[in-house]
């Protein structure tokens, strides 16, 4: 009796003490600030491509220390990283955050979260935002970047075409590469660069040598222009070549539906 008497005394310490425990730990929580001197940032008008950069400082205005479990972005044009993952009562830390506006132009907004043991703001949310000015460039678009050429004959020579439009304010400068496919325009052979100017467009096409392989072919085709942010870009193309025999074998097989004027 006396040992069963130890031993629910001894669990009842040993709940208080954990009850104790908790509490106090939930205490040192509540009392952990992070107090931001601001929580938004304008950087105003800058130059597209401009990579810029701030420091968002706060203070631990508790009395426990204030630990960071991480810190988050919302997209890989931003970075974030903090002076410290542990700051002490009445310390300051820093969040430095980059932000690249590289092929980006308008306003533009991004958020970055500080996760932390901060009880009343556990994700606190920081905010930077931009005008981005694009200047004067060519801007290169085509009308398509996959090309299925479909079922081609053992030995033809398949083609396809490809419409190039300057989409920007200044004379865009293209040029292919392949090393078997011969490019031409208006049926004659074209001389590279083309130069196409400001909402002018221009097509091209392809044409592949003699098909010597059978069966699923892909292919690609670069292309490289002036334009400062899709200075290389491929389109490509897929195909299915076959042989006499075998289109002889499938006409066969499928005649009487092809004769099938129902």
């Amino acid at each position: 009796m006396r040992i069963d008497l130890i031993r629910r005394s001894a669990a009842v310490i040993f709940c208080a003490a954990g009850l104790l425990t908790a509490a106090a730990e939930a205490g040192a929580a509540k009392n952990v600030r992070a107090v931001f001197n601001e929580t938004s940032h304008n950087f105003g008008k800058v130059k597209q491509g401009d990579v810029l950069t701030y420091e968002f400082v706060f203070k631990n205005s508790g009395d426990a220390t204030l630990v960071v479990e991480r810190v988050e972005t919302t997209c890989g044009c931003t970075a974030a990283l903090v002076s410290a993952d542990k700051i002490g009562p009445g310390k300051e830390g820093k969040i430095k955050v980059s932000l690249d506006t590289h092929g980006y132009s308008g306003r533009m907004s991004r958020y970055v979260y500080l996760v932390s043991n901060d009880a009343d703001s556990p994700r606190r949310e920081l905010s930077i935002a931009a005008d981005i000015e694009v200047p004067p460039m060519p801007k290169i678009e085509l009308d398509r970047y996959n090309i299925d050429l479909g079922l081609s004959l053992e030995g033809e020579s398949p083609s396809a075409k490809v419409v190039i439009r300057n989409v920007g304010e200044l004379e865009l400068s293209v040029e292919m590469a392949h090393e078997q496919v011969k490019f031409f325009a208006g049926g004659k052979p074209v001389t590279f660069p083309i130069m196409i100017p400001t909402g002018k467009s221009a097509e091209v096409e392809f044409r592949f040598p003699p098909q010597t392989r059978v069966g699923s072919l892909r292919d690609y085709i670069i292309v490289r222009s002036n334009d400062t942010y899709r200075s290389t870009q491929t389109v490509y193309f897929s195909r299915y070549v076959i042989t006499r025999k075998d289109l002889r074998d499938l006409f066969l097989k499928y005649r009487s539906v092809l004769d099938d004027k129902r």
